[in-house]
């Protein structure tokens, strides 16, 4: 008889949420594999249990997938858990599941609370329909180029972030996709949970004056609009991109050109720029009109 690796959802926050069936399945283990066992420790002790526990992390998970699964080829059950919520969701565990899949080992999930899906429900942001895109790139060119591969897509965008950098996607965000309703969810479940709603300049406002945001922080922007398609983003950064160069060779500088374009297509103007730029990453053009504003 094989063991059972069983892949456990634990608390985001809150404690309170660890369902019945994670804690007798984390009691009846014969081993808890977990990020930081220090913190798993905490979690083990507050309800009573246990159960062993060793680490696998980002550095160390393909030896120990390896180990895991010997442990169940003996017939011993593992519960694979992340430091908070459930694991492999942008955290370490594939491998480990993967490796035990391709073993045809019993795999089993427990599911239970999960960052993304709370703070989706409690954004006020269509739900039917998101596209989950994890961290964005913690450099800003590459994190604009991200945000311009997500702009046309139609569904509600969840993305994960660092305190430290909030502020600076928030404002790639409102550059790249446009003044899109969106919130900012950070701290869930704990005692310091905040949902703040609005459109991304409002966001930017009221984060913006603080001094230092601290805690988990689940980033929720309105998918794109009907009239935010490629055709016809494509149209008119093409009619954008058009009459500016008219109006350079009729003598304006790039920014008198863009901001008179955009006055007469009526676009506003950090959209016709967000716009241009986009469409000209598309066709990764390197040289031309310089946009910078």
């Amino acid at each position: 008889m094989t063991g059972t690796l069983y892949i456990v959802a634990t608390p985001i926050g809150n404690l309170e949420d660890i369902t019945q069936r994670a804690r007798r399945v984390l009691g009846e283990v014969d081993v808890v594999a977990c990020e930081d066992t220090r913190r798993t420790r905490v979690l083990l002790n507050h309800f009573g249990i246990k159960t062993k526990t060793f680490s696998y992390h980002e550095h160390n998970e393909l030896e120990r997938a390896q180990q895991i699964c010997k442990l169940l080829l003996a017939g011993k059950s593992v519960a694979l858990v992340s430091d908070a919520g459930t694991p492999l969701i942008n955290d370490p565990g594939f491998r480990v599941a993967n490796a035990a899949i391709e073993l045809k080992l019993p795999v089993v999930p427990i599911p239970g609370p999960t960052a993304l899906i709370t703070a989706l429900v409690a954004s006020g942001l269509p739900s039917e329909q998101f596209l989950f895109a994890g961290f964005l790139p913690s450099r800003a060119n590459a994190r604009r180029q991200k945000l311009e591969e997500l702009s046309a897509i139609p569904a509600t965008l969840v993305l994960y972030e660092a305190p430290h950098r909030i502020v600076a996607t928030l404002m790639d965000a409102l550059e790249v996709l446009g003044n899109r309703q969106a919130a900012v969810a950070r701290e869930l479940t704990k005692i310091h949970e905040a949902v703040i709603r609005g459109s991304l300049r409002e966001l930017i406002e009221r984060m913006g004056g603080v001094s230092v945001v601290r805690g988990e922080i689940v980033l929720i922007i309105s998918g794109a609009a009907v009239d935010e398609t490629p055709s016809t983003v494509e149209s008119t950064a093409r009619r954008l991109i058009e009459r500016v160069r008219e109006l350079e060779t009729e003598g304006l500088e790039a920014k008198a050109a863009l901001k008179q374009a955009a006055r007469e297509l009526g676009v506003k103007r950090d959209e016709a720029y967000r716009t241009v730029v986009a469409q000209k990453n598309r066709n990764n053009k390197k040289r031309g009109t310089d946009f910078s504003l």
